[in-house]
């Protein structure tokens, strides 16, 4: 009875299966993608148009990706996606940050006890290979996520050419005027012997007294202003730790 009553029925017909199976087509779909060239057929096409570049701020090649990778890699790509769609050249390019802290400290952590008899430009050398992998490890997890960009040509930190430019480039700021030597306070690590960025400061907790303060308030210009409190003993509270 069923199957006549589905027989009388006007529906539509459809060669997508009816479970995605995600693990398995989302793989298929990536590497049709790369064997196809689709990202490099999009900037071909988009090539004379106007351009819209997204300028990537980027992770440390330290670790697996996490959510929060996931979150910034994803957005963008939403973005740079829609743009092309447009009509815009939109060519993403990917980078890593290869210096810091968190490379160091994690090599340090490898090292064991040894670190302190590595010597420098062995220490160096560490970090450099251990950036070297995660960039590598990294860059197949942001290409499984299905991110489209130059994977092939990604700017990396670490590598001679980019800090080549960075010195040039801050050679023209400092002909233009631009660059000064102060004093400022910083966050110091006594430890790693290094400034600490604000990201990197971790504050315990701390119970403190707090107190509250009255002070006089002497000014007969006050009664003035506000007539309600004319004649009347004025004080004003403050708290502070």
């Amino acid at each position: 009875m069923a199957k006549d009553m589905k027989d009388t029925l006007n529906l539509p017909q459809t060669g997508f299966p009816m479970k995605a199976n995600l693990t398995q087509k989302e793989p298929e779909m990536l590497k049709f993608w790369e064997e196809n060239k689709i990202y490099e057929k999009l900037q071909n096409k988009n090539s004379g148009s106007k351009h819209y570049i997204l300028h990537d701020g980027p992770p440390y090649a330290n670790g697996h990706i996490h959510i929060g990778h996931a979150l910034n890699k994803i957005l963008k790509d939403i973005i740079v996606k829609f743009k092309s769609m447009q009509g815009f050249y939109s060519p993403y390019v990917p980078g890593w940050d290869c210096h810091g802290l968190p490379i160091e400290l994690q090599v340090d952590k490898n090292l064991g006890e040894k670190k302190e008899r590595v010597d420098i430009l062995e220490k160096r050398k560490l970090c450099k290979e251990y950036a070297e992998k995660f960039v590598d490890i990294q860059r197949e997890e942001f290409k499984r996520l299905g991110v489209m960009g130059d994977w092939a040509e990604p700017y990396l930190t670490m590598s001679y050419g980019y800090e080549g430019t960075i010195v040039r480039e801050f050679a023209e700021f400092v002909k233009k005027g631009y660059v000064y030597k102060g004093k400022k306070p910083v966050h110091w690590c006594p430890s790693c012997v290094t400034a600490l960025a604000e990201a990197e400061v971790e504050y315990a907790d701390k119970e403190s007294p707090s107190v509250f303060v009255k002070f006089g308030v002497e000014s007969s210009e006050f009664g003035d202003k506000m007539p309600a409190l004319k004649g009347r003993k004025v004080f004003f509270v403050i708290w502070t730790t």
